[in-house]
C-alpha cells in the first residue's frame, strides 16, 4: 500500500534560488552537498522542525529520493509546502551541479 503522492520536481527544473534541505545522514552530508543546502538528518527532523529553513515552497532533497519523500509527506501533513527532489543528490551530480564537501576532500555522493 502507498501513501498519497507527493510533490515532486526533477533538479533541471529547481529554481536558483530554491529552498534546499537535505535529509541524508552526517557521513552523506560532509562527503559531498550541494552548496546552501540546510542539513538536517531525516531521524532528527521531528525534534528540529524549528530549524527548518525558509522556503515556499521548501525543497528536501536525500541520495535518491525516497527518504526525501518521506519527510515531504511527513513535512505536508504538517501543513508544510514542500517538495521532493526526484532522483536526489545522484540526479544532482549526474546534472553536473555543484557538489562541496565538508573535508576539504573531493565531494561525493555515497
Amino acid at each position: 500500500m502507498t501513501g498519497p503522492a507527493v510533490p515532486e520536481v526533477a533538479v533541471a527544473q529547481l529554481p536558483p534560488d530554491a529552498a534546499l534541505l537535505d535529509v541524508r545522514e552526517s557521513d552523506e552530508w560532509a562527503a559531498g552537498h550541494a552548496p546552501g543546502a540546510t542539513h538536517l538528518p531525516m531521524s532528527e527532523l521531528t525534534g528540529r522542525m524549528d530549524e527548518l529553513p525558509d522556503g515556499d515552497p521548501l525543497y528536501v532533497i536525500c541520495r535518491s529520493g525516497g527518504r526525501s519523500a518521506r519527510v515531504v509527506a511527513y513535512l505536508s501533513a504538517q501543513g508544510y509546502p514542500a517538495v521532493n527532489v526526484e532522483g536526489g543528490m545522484q540526479a544532482w551530480a549526474q546534472q553536473g551541479r555543484d557538489i562541496v564537501a565538508d573535508s576539504g576532500a573531493q565531494p561525493q555522493i555515497v
